[in-house]
């Protein structure tokens, strides 16, 4: 599985084109401008790759922003957990609270709930629900390819923030150890902003939360 990166929009989010026997997921669209969308188009043309879905590791603004963008060229399926849809059913509010103007959106994602051996098209991953910097958090763990696309839940050295809507340290903590921190330590942690890290990186060196409660 090839995983390609994209750093976009006015909060630095991490966008993830996965790609597998020319097929492709897009993970967390966070696309803000017509170049940020051209580089997307130009990688799936570059691998004569066809876009088969859209996962969403939580509703914040930065990480569905060019959603409606990706739509308007790709009628592909959406995927976000349902456990608190709040963000999804607000988002034009929610935008307007960091001074941007976007529309929201017509449709329900399909559901995308704590399972092991979830699979679209080619690809097989792993959902762990992981709150706390949001209410409908979810984390992607790829078995085979050790990593996990852990969102806005763990960072290089830190966490999510959790002062907003729903946003709770203790649960985020807990989710980080009981679903995050029990992964092989060499796993690639893929964050949600920020650089890479490793599972093992973070038990040691991750100041906000530790091993140990």
């Amino acid at each position: 599985m090839k995983t390609d990166t994209y750093t976009v929009g006015p909060f630095a989010e991490n966008t993830y084109l996965l790609t597998k026997n020319r097929q492709s997921l897009l993970i967390d669209p966070g696309f803000s401008s017509r170049s940020e969308m051209l580089a997307l188009d130009e990688a799936l043309a570059a691998d004569g790759s066809e876009l088969i879905g859209v996962l969403l590791t939580h509703a914040h603004v930065d990480h569905v922003l060019g959603l409606n963008q990706v739509l308007q060229k790709h009628q592909v399926p959406v995927h976000l957990n349902h456990t608190d849809l709040y963000l999804w059913e607000n988002f034009e509010s929610q935008s307007a609270m960091f001074g941007i103007r976007t529309g929201g959106f017509s449709f329900t994602p399909e559901p995308l709930e704590e399972q092991n051996g979830f699979e679209i098209g080619p690809f097989s991953m792993d959902v762990l629900y992981t709150p706390g910097h949001s209410p409908d958090h979810v984390s992607l763990y790829f078995p085979d390819e050790e990593q996990v696309i852990a969102g806005d839940a763990l960072f290089r050295e830190s966490i999510g923030r959790t002062d907003l809507y729903k946003g709770d340290f203790n649960l985020l903590a807990t989710s980080i150890r009981e679903k995050l921190y029990t992964l092989p330590d060499d796993t690639l942690v893929l964050p949600g902003h920020g650089p890479s890290t490793t599972i093992g990186h973070e038990k040691q060196h991750n100041a906000f939360v530790s091993l140990e409660s």
